[in-house]
C-alpha cells in the first residue's frame, strides 16, 4: 500500500475517475435522513455500506461533531444593462472596508466594465466599480432596505452547475439548505449537512456527542476547476469563517479527554484545520484559503461526513489526504457500482480511522 508519505509529485489527472452522468443527483431525497452512506477505513481502505440514520451508531459519548451553521442567500439574480441585455449575476459577498459595495459575478454577452449600470426594476441597481481577472466585480449597490432583504424578494437559490434544470422546484429553497443554518453569507451549501434533520441531530447529543457549530461562509470557489497540471500549483479561493471561544474550548477539552472531533462537510474540515496550531484549537475570525491536498497531515480533525465530489476537484484531494489517493478512488469505485448519487443532492461518505 502507497503511504502518504510516499506522494509528492501529484498530478491533478491522478484524481481522474469515471462516473456516469446518470449518477449525478438532480434532485434531493424524498427525505433527508434516507440518503446512503459508504463507510470507508481510512487505514485498511475497506468499505461497507449504510445509510446516514446509521451515522450516530459511529460516534462515541465524549465526542465533538462539528457543524458549519453558514446560510446559502438567494444570490443569483437577473438584471438588465443600460443598453437592455440581460445581465446574470451571483452576489458573491459585501466588501470588507464598504458595506455598500459588493463583490459580484456577471454572465452576459459582454462584460460591464466600469461605469456601467445593471437595474433590477425599481428595487435595487448596480454601478460597477472594478472588473477583477478572477471573474469577480466590485459594485456599489443602491437598493431599498438591506441588500439582503432585496435578495430575498427577487433572488434564488444559487443552484450547482451540475444540477441541469430548466428551472427551479418548489423545494429547492428548502432542500438546499441545512436544517441549521442560521448565518446568511453563502453561495453554495455545505452540502454533507443536508442530510441531518432534528431528530438525527438530538439523537446524536443524546448519545453524549456535542454537536458544536462553526461558520464559514462557502464561495464560487467550491466549484472553481482546478487547471493546473500540478495540483500545487492551483491556488484557493479565501473564505470566511468564525469560530466562538466557546466551541474552541469545547473541542480542546474534547482532544485532551481523548475524543475524536468528527467534522462534517469539506468547510467544516478547512475551518478546523485553519484554527488549529500548537496543538489547540484557537478561536477567531478571518479568511481561509487553506489548500489541503496528499501529503497534507491532519491535525485538528479524527473524522469526517462528506458527500462525493467531482473528478479533479479540490475536495477530492482534501479527501484523499486523509487517506490515501488510492483507497479514496477504490472507494468511488465501489459507489460507482453500487449506484451512489453523487455531488450536492447525492449520498455521503463518512471516512474514519481503524480505531474509531
Amino acid at each position: 500500500m502507497i503511504t502518504r508519505l510516499q506522494i509528492f509529485d501529484m498530478r491533478t489527472a491522478d484524481f481522474d475517475f469515471d462516473l456516469p452522468k446518470t449518477l449525478i443527483a438532480q434532485h434531493p431525497a424524498e427525505r433527508r435522513d434516507e440518503s446512503r452512506m459508504m463507510r470507508l477505513n481510512a487505514d485498511t481502505g475497506e468499505v461497507s455500506h449504510k445509510r446516514i440514520r446509521d451515522f450516530p451508531d459511529l460516534l462515541s459519548p465524549g465526542d465533538a461533531l462539528v457543524i458549519n451553521n453558514t446560510k446559502v442567500i438567494p444570490a443569483r439574480t437577473f438584471g438588465c444593462k443600460e443598453t437592455g441585455g440581460r445581465v446574470e449575476c451571483l452576489f458573491v459577498e459585501p466588501d470588507e472596508k464598504h458595506p455598500e459595495e459588493w463583490w459580484v459575478m456577471m454572465k452576459s454577452s459582454h462584460r460591464p466594465k466600469p461605469g456601467s449600470i445593471v437595474s433590477f426594476d425599481t428595487l435595487m441597481e448596480l454601478t460597477v466599480l472594478e472588473n477583477r481577472e478572477d471573474g469577480l466585480n466590485r459594485v456599489r449597490v443602491d437598493c431599498q432596505g438591506s441588500v439582503f432583504d432585496c435578495l430575498e424578494r427577487i433572488g434564488e437559490a444559487p443552484l450547482p452547475p451540475y444540477i441541469e434544470r430548466d428551472h427551479l422546484c418548489e423545494d429547492d429553497s428548502e432542500r438546499y439548505q441545512t436544517v441549521y443554518a442560521s448565518k446568511p453569507g453563502a453561495v453554495a451549501a455545505p452540502t454533507a449537512g443536508l442530510h441531518f434533520t432534528p431528530e438525527l441531530l438530538d439523537t446524536i447529543r443524546q448519545k453524549g456527542v456535542s454537536v458544536l457549530e462553526i461558520t464559514l461562509h462557502v464561495g464560487p470557489g467550491t466549484f472553481r476547476p482546478v487547471k493546473t497540471d500540478s495540483v500545487e500549483d492551483h491556488v484557493m479561493d479565501a473564505e470566511r469563517y468564525e469560530v466562538s471561544k466557546e466551541v474552541a474550548d469545547i473541542l480542546n477539552d474534547t482532544r485532551q479527554m481523548g475524543k475524536r472531533v468528527v467534522a462534517v462537510g469539506s468547510t467544516s474540515v478547512r475551518t478546523l484545520e485553519t484554527i488549529y496550531a500548537d496543538g489547540m484549537y484557537h478561536p477567531g475570525a478571518g479568511r481561509s484559503d487553506l489548500y489541503i491536498y496528499p501529503p497534507y497531515s491532519y491535525k485538528a480533525v479524527d473524522g469526517i461526513l462528506t458527500n462525493f465530489h467531482l473528478p479533479k476537484s479540490t475536495l477530492l484531494m482534501m479527501m484523499s489526504a486523509f487517506t490515501t489517493r488510492e483507497n479514496l478512488l477504490a472507494a468511488y469505485r465501489e459507489a460507482v457500482k453500487h449506484e451512489y448519487r453523487f455531488f450536492s443532492y447525492g449520498d455521503c461518505m463518512v471516512l474514519l480511522h481503524e480505531t474509531s
